[in-house]
């Protein structure tokens, strides 16, 4: 029997497998990404995992390894390790738990917002859910202090339950299919506070800018404003979904007999409706923007533009890694 030839050790495996230049290969990487079967993986399966990431980026290939195995291996370790400490990341916070713990909040926001205690319960585990996954998955070269990590989480909070209980005094005298639309109206407004001030470090000293070969140039704010929208936008799609259409069916269903009949199926159909929308819509939105987004020169700081200027006059487009 011949032994399968050994894997080159030139695979890129610090990049995704799937050309990301293009929305699908985008999605291709992105519902690797956000698998929630990498929820079940035992410590064992994450440590070999790591192992054989680790021993082929050091050149050493093992033997029998195939590519398939390689990037699976790959795909594990991206999972759960955060990608600039290396550190195993908190179990709720990897992209892989976005899926099952968003469905369950999400579900019980659509499913309990007439109750004004509920309202505020909801928003609140929704905001300390988000605040756990922007500190888990922040971006490495830029720590976040404790002070702005609660500042952050302390006003998004209040701004998601302001906006959901204004909302919910006005939506009294409208049809019952408007009230339903309040917890998504909270979410959107509460990420376009929570990320801006979850990456208020970012926004005042910049992020790093690099040309396409990865030298880094330095720090602009500008980009940090891009990189910052892009995940707003990205984050508020990836609610869309999930927020618009299961109102909709279960304002329909609960003016049949079958609800009125079983009324405690009201939650777990919602929560079920919700899951089917979040396990597209999370991939899919995620792959909105390239993780590794790009402005023009001409749109960077004048200081920066120059220096730029200085060191490589024909240079026309810098590179950014925008965070998720």
């Amino acid at each position: 029997q011949k032994m399968a030839p050994s894997l080159p050790a030139t695979i890129n495996i610090r990049e995704p497998r799937w050309d990301q230049s293009t929305f699908q290969g985008r999605a291709k990487h992105f519902f690797m990404v956000t698998d929630p079967r990498n929820l079940l993986l035992s410590g064992a399966t994450l440590e070999e995992a790591r192992r054989v990431v680790e021993e082929y980026r050091a050149g050493t290939v093992p033997p029998g390894l195939t590519e398939d195995q390689l990037w699976r291996a790959k795909y594990i370790y991206d999972s759960a390790f955060h990608p600039d400490t290396g550190e195993k990341m908190f179990l709720i916070g990897r992209m892989s738990a976005q899926v099952p713990m968003n469905m369950t909040i999400t579900g019980c926001m659509l499913t309990f917002y007439r109750s004004t205690p509920a309202v505020v319960f909801w928003q609140w585990v929704n905001q300390s859910f988000n605040a756990v996954v922007n500190y888990t998955n922040r971006s490495g070269d830029a720590p976040i202090t404790s002070s702005q990590l609660g500042t952050a989480y302390v006003t998004a909070t209040t701004g998601a339950v302001v906006t959901a209980l204004g909302l919910k005094s006005l939506t009294k005298h409208l049809p019952a299919i408007i009230g339903r639309y309040v917890p998504f109206a909270a979410v959107a407004a509460a990420n376009c506070i929570n990320i801006p001030l979850m990456r208020q470090r970012e926004l005042k000293l910049g992020i790093p800018i690099t040309d396409e070969n990865g030298n880094r140039l330095g720090e602009s704010t500008a980009a940090a404003q891009k990189a910052i929208f892009q995940v707003v936008v990205s984050r508020i799609g990836m609610a869309v979904p999930a927020m618009a259409i299961p109102p909709v069916i279960m304002n329909a269903l609960e003016k049949r007999a079958f609800l009125k009949r079983y009324p405690y199926l009201n939650a777990p159909l919602q929560v079920g409706l919700v899951g089917l929308c979040l396990v597209f819509a999370t991939p899919l939105c995620c792959a909105l923007f390239p993780q590794k987004s790009s402005l023009p020169v001409s749109r960077l700081e004048p200081e920066i533009q120059a220096r730029i200027q200085k060191k490589d006059p024909q240079l026309e487009t810098v590179y950014f890694n925008k965070g998720l």
